[in-house]
């Protein structure tokens, strides 16, 4: 493929529906465009108000503060989507579950989930009733973008909220759940469907007010052989892919897992319209497996920690790779904190001035 480069004229004009064209394996100019963690600790302005206001539910909770957040990486560096902030532990919260997420520790559990009592007592998720704040800071965020660009959605799946409620704080073995897989599979497998119900709920909710898209993260799936993966992780991952896709067939859903490449013929196989492909895998490999079906990513976020050249020279990589159709670019996992916030403007202007050549 070769690649040509638009004026800054052409460049700065920002399509409706850029990124949900690609999504749905449509025709488009150039790749769509955004970053895992878009919003967040790179960003001067985000770490100003991170000392404003400590509590990371605070920010992520209070509906003028999320929203104010969720534009920031928008008007810095018009990506082709504004992911709106939150996280994927939030409808945890309105299940019964007591936690904090302390900054650079990450979530604290009060009392982790390993009994059937305990996995009796989940809550059935009313969103409209527990998380009303959701709904406004998306149908904020709709009316503030003007449908500049569509802003996306995001939920937890099943077996990475399990990992959390069952560990009770960040793993890295997650050798606890895992003994839950191998002596108490049912009380597991019970946890997962409460859980898939919710999240699926959750989902339709972000939708109904406004998310154009919805990103399912199972962060910690890539820990899994391909046999628990099929086991554990995929039923749940259709069944909140199948309950958004009966009711809104038009939204497209992709998955991100990470550490994903020997996984990849199995997500295939979820029902996602996007699968989300991490760098430990060439993005022409991925294409080989995945086949036609549209893709994100994969560029490593260390990359944007080089020169301005290597984060040219990468980024246009993994497009040339990636094909003209069906690819949304992004970095393979999370942007890091550490990451300047030069160093993401040329990760985006690369994008935008690297049009495909007119399909006749």
């Amino acid at each position: 493929m070769t690649l040509s480069f638009a004026s800054p004229e052409t460049a700065s004009a920002i399509s409706t529906d850029r990124l949900l064209c690609a999504a749905q394996n449509q025709p488009v100019d150039r790749p769509p465009v955004w970053m895992m963690r878009q919003a967040g600790r790179y960003l001067k302005s985000y770490r100003d108000l991170q000392e404003k206001y400590p509590s990371f539910r605070d920010r992520s909770e209070i509906p003028d503060l999320a929203v104010e957040i969720s534009l920031q990486p928008y008007r810095a560096f018009q990506p082709d989507g504004v992911i709106f902030f939150s996280d994927l532990l939030t409808p945890l919260a309105a299940m019964g579950v007591d936690f904090e997420i302390v900054d650079h520790k990450g979530l604290i559990l009060a009392e982790p989930v390993r009994s059937q009592a305990q996995v009796d007592a989940l809550r059935p998720l009313n969103p409209e009733a527990s998380l009303p704040f959701i709904g406004e800071i998306l149908r904020t965020l709709c009316n503030e973008l003007q449908e500049q660009v569509p802003v996306l959605g995001f939920v937890g799946a099943p077996w990475t909220l399990a990992t959390y409620l069952v560990e009770g704080q960040n793993s890295t073995h997650y050798s606890i759940i895992k003994t839950m897989a191998w002596q108490e599979p049912v009380l597991l497998h019970q946890m997962l469907a409460r859980l898939a119900r919710s999240i699926a709920i959750y989902a339709l909710y972000q939708v109904q007010n406004g998310a154009q898209m919805i990103q399912i993260f199972d962060s910690w799936a890539g820990h899994l052989t391909r046999q628990d993966y099929a086991t554990f992780v995929l039923p749940y991952q259709w069944q909140i892919i199948r309950a958004v896709k009966a009711i809104y067939p038009e939204v497209p859903v992709a998955l991100c897992v990470h550490d994903s490449a020997a996984l990849l013929p199995l997500m295939e196989t979820s029902g996602a319209d996007v699968i989300h492909v991490d760098w430990t895998i060439p993005m022409a490999q991925a294409r080989k497996v995945l086949g036609d079906r549209p893709v994100q990513g994969n560029l490593d976020p260390c990359v944007l920690l080089g020169t301005p050249d290597l984060i040219r020279d990468r980024t246009l990589d993994v497009i040339q790779q990636a094909g003209t159709q069906g690819h949304i670019m992004n970095v393979g996992q999370g942007i890091l904190p550490t990451t300047p916030e030069e160093n993401v403007r040329c990760f985006f202007e690369t994008v935008r001035s690297a049009t495909y050549p007119l399909v006749s």
